[in-house]
C-alpha cells in the first residue's frame, strides 16, 4: 500500500483512505487535518460512545467454588452487542426505580450439573428475558468457531448458580467495560522527521525502532540523512486503526466517534453564545448509573459508581461489548 490510496490532487480538502476494512478492524488514514482535531476523534472512539456492558448482578444461587464477586466481574468482561443502543435510555435519564425494559437489558444464568464430568458454563448460556428494541442488544459476543463465548465458571455435581444480570447502557469514561474498542491505534510522522519523540537506545535507534514501512510510504517522501529541520512543519496525514471489541462493527464506531464529538463542540458553542438555550443540553459527562434505585448523592453527585454494600445484589467490574456480524464495508 502506498499513496495510491489517496486522491492524486491535493487542493487541501479532507481526504479519507482505507487500507484495511473487516468485521473487526478499520484501518484507515485522514490527510489534510490537524493533530488536535485528529486527537480529539481518538479519544472520543476510546471513552464517550455509548455501548452496552453488565452493571448489576442480583445473586440467587451460587454453590460453585468461585466467590460471588468473582464470578460478577467475569460477568462485567463479557462482551454485548450494542446494534441500537441509541433506542436505550441511560439509567439516570430513566424514572424507574431500579431498571426497567427502556433502559436495561436482563440476562439470566442458571446452570446445575447432575453428572459426574466437569460442567463448564459459558457466555451462550446466559439469556435474555427482557423485552429490548432489536432481536441483537444485549446478545453475548460470540466468536469463537464453537459459538460458546466466555467460560464463565466450572461446576461439579451437585453445584449450581443461578444469576439475574442488568446490563445498562454507559461510556468507557465512567468504566473500561463500557469501552467500545479493545485498541485504537494512532500514528502520524512515522519517520520522526517532526522530532516529537526522542527514542531511548542501547545501540542503534533504527534496529531497535522499526519504523512502519507501509505508512512512511503514504507519508510522503521518508526523511533523508542531514537534511535540515523545518521548526515550522506539521502533521497532515494521521493513521488510525480501530480494532472493535465486538459490540459494534468498527465502521460504526468511527461514526458514532465523529458525530460525538460534533455534538459536543455544538454544546461548546452554544454556551459561547449565551441564552437560556445552553441550559438544556446534555454534555454527555460521565455519570454511573443509578443501582436499584440509588441517588447520586455525595460531594460528586453522579461521578462515584455507587458500587459495593450488603444484600442480595453485587455489581459487576469489568466489561465489554459484542458483535453481530455483517461486513459494513
Amino acid at each position: 500500500m502506498d499513496d495510491d490510496l489517496l486522491p492524486p490532487e491535493d487542493n487541501g480538502d479532507l481526504q479519507i483512505a482505507f487500507i484495511e476494512a473487516s468485521n473487526e478492524r478499520a484501518h484507515f488514514v485522514i490527510k489534510n487535518s490537524n493533530l488536535e482535531t485528529a486527537n480529539s476523534l481518538r479519544r472520543t472512539m476510546l471513552a464517550e460512545i455509548p455501548t452496552l456492558a453488565i452493571d448489576v448482578v442480583e445473586v440467587l444461587d451460587n454453590t460453585s467454588v468461585l466467590a460471588d464477586e468473582f464470578i460478577c466481574h467475569r460477568l462485567g468482561l463479557i462482551p454485548l452487542s450494542a446494534k441500537g443502543i441509541d433506542e436505550l435510555l441511560y439509567s439516570r435519564d430513566c424514572e424507574c426505580d431500579g431498571y426497567c425494559e427502556l433502559c436495561s437489558v436482563v440476562l439470566t444464568l442458571q446452570a446445575k450439573c447432575e453428572s459426574s464430568d466437569v460442567m463448564k458454563v459459558y457466555a451462550r448460556d446466559l439469556v435474555i428475558t427482557s423485552s429490548r428494541g432489536n432481536q441483537q442488544l444485549g446478545n453475548p459476543v460470540l466468536t469463537d468457531p464453537d459459538r460458546l463465548g466466555s467460560c464463565i465458571v466450572k461446576l461439579r455435581r451437585g453445584q449450581a448458580i443461578h444469576m439475574r444480570c442488568i446490563a445498562k447502557k454507559g461510556i468507557a469514561k465512567e468504566h473500561a467495560k463500557w469501552a467500545p474498542t479493545a485498541a485504537v491505534g494512532f500514528e502520524y510522522d512515522p519517520g520522526n522527521r517532526l522530532r516529537h519523540l526522542d527514542y531511548w537506545y542501547e545501540e542503534d535507534p533504527k534496529k531497535e525502532w522499526p519504523v512502519n514501512e507501509q505508512h512512511l510510504n503514504m507519508d510522503g517522501v521518508p526523511p533523508q540523512e542531514g537534511e535540515p529541520f523545518d521548526y515550522d512543519a506539521v502533521p497532515t496525514r494521521f493513521f488510525f486503526d480501530v480494532e472493535t471489541v465486538g459490540g459494534m462493527p468498527p465502521d460504526e464506531i468511527v461514526t458514532k466517534g465523529i458525530s460525538t464529538l460534533q455534538e459536543k463542540l455544538a454544546a461548546v458553542i452554544q454556551e459561547l453564545k449565551g441564552g437560556d438555550a445552553g441550559d438544556n443540553l446534555d454534555f454527555g459527562g460521565a455519570q454511573s448509573p443509578t443501582m436499584n434505585g440509588m441517588g447520586y448523592g455525595g460531594q460528586d453527585a453522579g461521578y462515584t459508581t455507587p458500587y459495593g454494600g450488603g444484600g442480595p445484589s453485587a455489581t459487576a467490574y469489568g466489561g465489554a461489548t459484542s458483535a453481530y456480524g455483517g461486513n459494513p464495508w
